[in-house]
């Protein structure tokens, strides 16, 4: 074989271990971003999995355009009359929930809605827009808010069932851990709508871990 054939294969092999190895890197590079991906949402990677029918690719992609449009995202402090009138009003909320369920959950979504766009993430009724931002900086608290705004928006008209009351219930309890970490985030301070804790007492506001009081 002659020398100048002897060169061509070997710049053949290069060329082909090459390429071999840029898929390979790709491949590890795809699976890295899937990953750190996974552990930043938690939760909610795998609702955007759900959300295109168990396509991870589709879903990573959408989650990498979050991070992007909202990584950066710098929060604004809380006045501390603010924080107070935003604790005072949830607390009317839960008060209220005994005796129009509906209408605590529509206040909570409302609350929630302004409380985020006080503290600099995107509001004027951007709902989708808003929720992904809070997605990016509190992926293991944003469902409640989904939640509770589903729950808000399905006003039919009619006397609801217990299943539904108990479903407002749920919704407001997970929606509370968005509530107290948009209220505590940069913050030393607590909170002081009422706790987790105090909804378990029998003189609370009708909602509670283990179901609706009715008085």
């Amino acid at each position: 074989m002659s020398t100048v054939m002897i060169i061509i294969l070997i710049a053949v092999v290069v060329v082909i271990a090459a390429a071999v190895l840029a898929v390979l890197n790709r491949g590890r590079l795809s699976a890295g971003g899937g990953q750190s991906l996974k552990r930043r949402f938690g939760p909610e990677y795998d609702h955007a999995v759900a959300r295109h029918d168990g396509d991870t690719k589709a879903a990573e992609r959408e989650l990498g355009e979050r991070v992007k449009r909202h990584g950066d995202l710098r929060t604004r402090p809380l006045e501390p009359a603010a924080r107070e009138q935003f604790s005072a009003r949830w607390n009317l909320a839960q008060e209220r929930f005994v005796d129009s369920p509906r209408q605590a959950v529509a206040e909570a979504d409302h609350l929630i809605s302004e409380l985020a766009g006080a503290r600099g993430f995107p509001a004027d009724g951007h709902y989708e827009e808003q929720i992904d931002a809070l997605s990016v900086h509190h992926a293991h608290h944003v469902h409640g808010y989904r939640r509770v705004h589903r729950a808000a928006l399905a006003t039919t008209g009619v006397e609801e069932t217990a299943a539904d009351t108990e479903e407002m219930r749920a919704a407001m309890v997970e929606a509370r851990a968005l509530f107290d970490a948009l209220m505590a985030e940069g913050h030393g301070h607590h909170s002081t709508a009422r706790s987790g804790k105090h909804l378990t007492e029998k003189r609370s506001t009708g909602i509670t871990r283990r179901g609706v009081q009715h008085g």
